[in-house]
């Protein structure tokens, strides 16, 4: 693949990135602003000390939130965009528009949803700020394990597919990746800072919020790319007719 058809799929990850931003903006605020309104009440009646607020309730769930979105999609998307560079024609003989709907898929599952059943996403009032540099490190760190046991897992899988064939060389390879992530979810320590009167319906509630948010915005992306690189990448041929069109003298 040349530097020009990259320099494209970059822009027009970065693109689909911010269209996908969009709509997850739409879901954070529809979904997640709601049960994060709640957890601040309950936040603000069961704490003894009143903080002078540096931003405004108002602007951190508008402004403030449209601008972490929107930033973390195009960010997103690029990085994407890249491994899909490197993904095109190396996962299998798959279009353009099928590639970037399966990176997408694997890439909600490795980077996000793997970690987020380890360490799920919290409102605010849940966890200690004492322990949010603990709870951040082991975050990331299940974010990075996931990433790897799936790069290993792959390479796995093409390394079978010669004598085990496509089929049971991607059920050892993905079984390979459930057991090890199962040790680590075994292993790693368990974070649970929930107070004992928190709703438990807000927690949940938050928290297929925030999954939903992810999907809406990793699938979005996955579709919206998917059929801008098709574009590039295998243009419609034109027909007669529109060739006659052109070359028709006015």
């Amino acid at each position: 693949m040349n530097s020009t058809t990259v320099r494209n799929l970059l822009v027009r990850g970065m693109l689909a990135g911010l269209a996908a931003g969009v709509l997850a903006l739409v879901a954070a605020y529809l979904l997640g602003e709601p049960y994060v309104v709640k957890a601040i009440g309950f936040e603000e009646a069961h704490s003894h000390e009143h903080e002078m607020e540096v931003v405004s309730r108002s602007l951190q769930s508008t402004a403030g939130l449209a601008t972490g979105v929107l930033v973390y999609g195009v960010a997103f998307g690029g990085i994407a965009a890249l491994a899909y560079c490197f993904a095109l024609g190396r996962v299998g003989r798959f279009s353009p528009r099928a590639t970037a709907l399966l990176l997408s898929g694997c890439a909600l599952l490795t980077v996000y949803v793997t970690p987020f059943l380890k360490y799920p996403a919290n409102p605010p009032s849940v966890g200690s700020a004492d322990t949010i540099g603990k709870r951040t490190t082991l975050y990331f760190l299940m974010m990075l394990l996931s990433v790897l046991l799936a790069i290993a897992a792959t390479i796995l899988g093409k390394r079978l597919q010669p004598n085990l064939g496509t089929w049971w060389a991607t059920v050892v390879a993905v079984a390979a990746f459930a057991v090890v992530i199962g040790l680590a979810y075994e292993f790693l320590p368990v974070v649970n800072e929930v107070p004992k009167d928190f709703p438990a319906t807000v927690l949940w509630r938050f928290r297929l919020a925030a999954l939903a948010i992810q999907a809406t915005l990793w699938g979005s992306f996955g579709l919206v790319f998917g059929e801008l690189a098709e574009r590039l990448l295998n243009p419609k041929p034109v027909s007669a007719a529109a060739k006659a069109t052109v070359t028709a003298p006015s």
